[in-house]
């Protein structure tokens, strides 16, 4: 029977239908943790004031139900199937007819196809179950950073962990790259956030960054934390260029790096072994 499952006709579609339904989950992670972080801060100076916490509704990953924003219709069982429910009401709620963010249906079929991805390239091993945990986590940060400039640690330290864990057995590279590679990633950035403080006066990144980039490292190993740097500023730079140019961004508002950090660090979990291999390049800086 395990035999069967392993075969790729039957893993794969597996593996992209399980990442259908963590999508899912990963827009109530991306929705409801910033605001039970903020919710946590208000009960902490509360405190610290010497103020009654005030109560309000218990709210968490699972409570409650998910509801229209418009109309506060609660969400039924049929009404949140992945893709499928938002095709059937063509993007609406079924109560108010009030649009349903495209945001949702984006992270299921994005999750569900780099899940299919990365059970086609690394197969029925257990780096595909080490990739799966790696790319649905930083899909959810990628999106928590772009709205609120937020990396929680509850994400980015768990990560970490998750990568030294999965290269005890160098899953991936070896225990001590990986921990060459977590120290490195996070000293990397800490240096240029203090080096840029110096030189200007202003931060210019958070310290969620250096511990995405740690977590980064403690998967893939130091010797590609040049690749995702590179990657990670190159597309960082072009983007913000070009909304700049566009003037769809004030050149004063900070824009967040955790996302560049995360599409890099896919790029290099999925494919950084072959373009270290073909650009010599990264190659010498790693």
């Amino acid at each position: 029977m395990l035999h069967l499952f392993s075969a790729p006709v039957i893993f794969v579609p597996l593996a992209t239908l399980l990442g259908l339904f963590i999508g899912s989950f990963l827009n109530v992670v991306i929705h409801r943790l910033p605001r039970m972080m903020e919710r946590e801060w208000q009960a902490e100076a509360a405190a610290l004031r010497g103020e009654a916490i005030p109560q309000t509704e218990r709210f968490n990953l699972a409570s409650p139900r998910s509801r229209c924003p418009s109309c506060d219709h609660m969400i039924s069982a049929l009404e949140n199937i992945p893709l499928l429910s938002y095709l059937c009401l063509r993007g609406r709620c079924r109560h108010c007819h009030a649009p349903i963010s495209r945001r949702y249906p984006l992270v299921e079929a994005l999750t569900a196809a780099l899940s299919g991805y990365a059970a086609w390239r690394f197969g029925f091993t257990l780096a595909t179950v080490g990739a799966l945990f790696f790319l649905w986590s930083l899909i959810a940060l990628a999106f928590i950073d772009f709205d609120t400039q937020l990396l929680p640690d509850s994400l980015t330290q768990p990560l970490l962990w998750l990568g030294l864990i999965f290269n005890m057995d160098a899953t991936y590279v070896s225990l001590a790259d990986a921990v060459i590679g977590a120290m490195a990633g996070y000293l990397f950035l800490w240096a240029v956030y203090w080096l840029f403080k110096l030189l200007t006066g202003k931060e210019g990144m958070g310290y969620g960054d250096f511990k995405l980039l740690a977590a980064i490292g403690a998967w893939l190993g130091w010797q590609m934390l040049p690749l995702t740097i590179l990657l990670a500023s190159l597309a960082g730079a072009v983007l913000a260029g070009g909304l700049i140019a566009l003037k769809r961004h004030e050149r004063n508002v900070p824009i967040p790096f955790g996302p560049y950090l995360a599409v890099a660090g896919l790029i290099a979990m999925l494919h950084g072994e072959t373009i270290n291999t073909r650009f010599p390049l990264f190659t010498l800086l790693s």
